[in-house]
């Protein structure tokens, strides 16, 4: 099998949870896909790196990241597979919020002005969490390339709307799942 048979496999056997649950847009569903149950996974982690670098192996890049949680064991990931390349990347963490101490910095990491980026989330449905990053992003001064994530539960439209390049890993029909 190949990374994306792996991963997929990871996937389906450790992070998709049934049972009635609320999503972070405030939707209700059967099943959830727990993707950090994976992301932080000492097996899983690297073929998540693996597998998004070569997803967006055609997407000119030098920093990676997105809102923090989902975001960050992503982003560690491909900074880590990246390393082993003559391609080399950053990450960063993007904060909900600005810091109120300190630097006060909602992008922690290496500076992102006037580079250009790759913006990641583990799943999403409606884009709000990528697009609250994207939007951060921008302001700081990066340039976003695109957005990526692992699983897609439905926001690639939203994204794309917000004039971006969206990719997924898998969508839920790759997973065997109904939404």
């Amino acid at each position: 099998m190949g990374h994306r048979d792996d991963l997929r496999k990871f996937i389906s056997d450790l992070a998709v949870v049934h049972g009635r649950v609320v999503l972070s847009s405030g939707r209700e569903a059967d099943w959830y896909v727990d993707l950090r149950r994976v992301t932080l996974h000492h097996q899983a982690a690297p073929l998540v790196g693996r597998v998004m670098r070569e997803l967006t192996a055609d997407w000119d890049y030098e920093a990676v990241g997105g809102l923090t949680l989902g975001a960050d064991p992503i982003a560690m990931s491909m900074l880590h597979v990246a390393a082993e390349t003559d391609r080399p990347l950053d990450a960063f963490v993007v904060r909900k919020t600005g810091k109120a101490h300190g630097l006060q910095r909602r992008i922690e990491g290496p500076e992102v002005a006037g580079r250009r980026v790759l913006a990641v989330e583990d799943t999403s449905t409606t884009g709000g969490s990528v697009l609250t990053a994207v939007e951060a992003l921008r302001e700081a001064g990066a340039e976003v390339v695109g957005v990526a994530v692992i699983v897609d539960r439905g926001a690639g439209d939203a994204v794309r709307a917000a004039g971006l390049p969206y990719k997924a890993a898998y969508t839920l029909a790759d997973l065997g799942l109904v939404a």
